[in-house]
């Protein structure tokens, strides 16, 4: 199978890179990635020798569909996205552009070569938060975003779904929940409370960090996308859950015991607007395809922290301050 993998040298797309050429070492890929703040090549080096990298955005249709000439492609993985919700709170037009007008760009070659499979990575969050007790979301539920992050990943899906009724195209989409692990950009929750504990420094956590979010290590969620990819239906929607909600708070707290930093590092700071209290997804859907999770929260954190020793990033502190919430992603 020949692959193009958008946003291939982020979070989570660099980690499926890694896993489907060790699975499927005879498979063709591409990356394109517009290597944003989020992306980082070097993610990619192992497999680098062995893929095609393309910088570029996904916006840019002609060179996509040239992409899908040249090399073959069967299948279209798109994890490109901006993800941030805190800096789609701050300026929501990059969000606009990645989000919905490059889903819109992808429909648009898949709409030129019929063949291909479009398989769109999405998020929890485009429906919006709940309430304790309320039970998880389903694939049908109504879409409620609070952000503008949210709202962009809705209406990209939309777009999509509305691309497979109206032109038939061959589409996927996932719906993750709070991915977590190495390679994840240093704004999101869990990595900047690493790094601000690393360096003993006070940890903002937004409101009284009751939040709500339900942690699934990284790796656990591309083998998810890999069997949505070989046994998934066209047209439908996948919810993926490890079905292990935790308090913000709670997460921190794991955080610092790891390290064995004192609980004393967080500050609570206030609020964000609109943010939302609680995600839960009903993960039946791909359950069915015989996934389960296998990393453990604590696990997956002890790998991730000693990514972070690993890497030794002495990166400055953030632009956006404070931030408490964070997006596998989209992730997450």
């Amino acid at each position: 199978m020949n692959l193009l993998v958008t946003g291939g040298a982020g979070f989570i797309g660099s980690h499926f890179v890694l896993r489907h050429k060790e699975r499927f070492p005879d498979d063709f890929l591409v990356v394109l990635d517009k290597l944003t703040y989020a992306g980082n090549k070097d993610f990619l080096m192992p497999v680098l020798d062995s893929i095609r990298f393309v910088q570029a955005d996904i916006t840019d249709t002609l060179l996509v569909a040239d992409i899908v000439t040249q090399y073959g492609i069967d299948a279209i993985v798109n994890f490109a996205a901006e993800t941030h919700v805190d800096r789609s709170i701050a300026n929501a037009v990059p969000f606009i552009h990645t989000n919905i007008l490059g889903i819109q760009s992808l429909i648009e070659v898949c709409r030129k070569f019929p063949h291909v499979l479009l398989l769109h990575i999405s998020t929890d969050e485009v429906y919006g938060d709940l309430k304790d007790g309320d039970p998880p979301c389903t694939v049908y539920a109504v879409l409620r975003p609070s952000s503008p992050y949210a709202a962009t990943k809705a209406a990209g899906d939309l777009l999509l779904l509305s691309a497979v009724r109206t032109f038939g195209i061959r589409a996927r989409i996932t719906r993750c929940t709070n991915n977590y692990g190495p390679h994840q950009a240093d704004e999101k929750f869990l990595p900047t409370v690493i790094r601000y504990a690393m360096k003993d420094e006070r940890i903002p956590v937004y409101g009284e960090g009751k939040n709500k979010r339900d942690w699934l290590y990284v790796t656990d969620h591309t083998d998810a996308i890999e069997l949505v990819l070989e046994k998934g239906k066209d047209g439908h929607t996948y919810l993926i859950s490890a079905d292990n909600e935790r308090e913000n708070i709670d997460a921190a707290k794991t955080v610092l015991d790891f390290l064995k930093k004192p609980h004393a590092l967080i500050e609570f700071v206030k609020d964000r607007p609109g943010h939302d209290w609680r995600y839960a997804l009903d993960a039946s859907s791909i359950l069915a395809l015989d996934w389960k999770p296998k990393i453990s929260f604590e696990d997956g954190l002890r790998r991730t922290v000693e990514w972070y020793r690993r890497a030794g990033r002495r990166s400055p502190l953030p632009a956006i301050r404070p931030r408490a919430h964070g997006r596998g992603a989209g992730e997450g």
